[in-house]
């Protein structure tokens, strides 16, 4: 079994909660928090409590939510010496809020933080890595964000690691549909692996159906598609097979960074080598398990748990 080294980069932000359904943000209530947060932060910590060599690039404030998320991946294996605390500046925050319909509300500060200042990715930072995973929600924060992103996609591409996308975008924020995939366009030049939800992958393509646009991108150079489906689990895409994975039975409790911890448990699957079925597995489990409790990061399974559930046996290292 290998355990290679995964490198993750971006945003670093804490989420406060309301602590009543159907509260809207523009009310006063009660919030819960901090909570550790950041697409690519909650990737990060699921992919070293599966066991492996896990390292952040990323940037905090200089107070106490910067020390709520760096205390909380280091406790986990994350290696955070490509974590930057930046003076002056305050630590990115999102504040969330969850309705009866089962939508979300977000207010986020990532590009106007401390989080928006990612350090300049190195060689050095890249060094020994397997993957890179990197998220469209760092893209859409800002300018500098995407420049770190595209650089840190070019060394990945050097070392010989391969690239893990999450391209979860919303189109509006970034002036439609043409300037998204603009803005994805480098890093899917790049990707290995990408990991969509279906509306998502049809934007990225201009594709009308889910399974056209997970062809579009292996036809573009895409080894490998992991279609997110919800309550339906997910359908995988190689250029040898296409793989449909039913979901696990949960009492969902948060949904955010369910999809965060799917992504982990789908890197951490094709780095020990399991088939595209047995990955799938191992995805939908951690990201079952990534809902089962209050808090983006709070769910985040470990080994032997998120094994036993994808019914994978005892794993190598418990």
């Amino acid at each position: 079994m290998t355990r290679g080294r995964i490198v993750a980069i971006g945003e670093l932000i804490v989420e406060i909660m309301r602590t009543r359904v159907d509260s809207p943000l523009d009310r006063a209530d009660e919030f819960i928090g901090p909570f550790p947060s950041g697409a690519p932060a909650i990737f990060a910590d699921q992919a070293a409590r599966l066991g492996h060599d896990v390292a952040y690039i990323g940037a905090v404030g200089d107070d106490d939510f910067g020390v709520c998320l760096t205390d909380r991946l280091a406790a986990d294996g994350v290696d955070i010496r490509h974590v930057a605390q930046v003076e002056g500046v305050a630590t990115g925050c999102a504040f969330v809020t969850y309705f009866s319909d089962g939508s979300r509300k977000f207010i986020f500060h990532i590009g106007n933080s401390a989080a928006g200042q990612l350090p300049q990715p190195t060689a050095e930072m890249l060094a020994g890595a397997d993957w890179l995973h990197l998220c469209g929600s760092t893209l859409s924060a800002s300018e500098a964000m995407r420049q770190a992103c595209y650089q840190a996609c070019e060394l990945a591409v050097a070392a010989g690691a391969r690239v893990a996308f999450d391209p979860n975008l919303r189109p509006e924020l970034l002036g439609g549909e043409e300037a998204l995939r603009r803005i994805c366009a480098p890093v899917l030049e790049a990707a290995s692996l990408v990991l969509p939800s279906a509306t998502e992958a049809e934007l990225l393509t201009g594709a009308n159906s889910a399974q056209a646009a997970c062809e579009a991108l292996l036809s573009d150079g895409v080894q490998v598609v992991a279609l997110k489906r919800g309550s339906d689990g997910c359908t995988v895409f190689s250029a040898d097979e296409t793989v449909t994975v039913p979901a696990y039975s949960v009492e969902a409790v948060d949904p955010t960074g369910a999809g965060d911890c799917f992504d982990a448990g789908f890197v951490v699957g094709l780095t020990e080598g399991l088939t595209l079925e047995q990955t799938g597995r191992l995805a939908n489990a951690c990201g079952a398990l990534g809902a089962t409790a209050r808090g983006p990061m709070e769910g985040c399974a470990w080994r032997s748990d998120a094994f036993q559930l994808a019914g994978l046996g005892q794993p190598e290292g418990d």
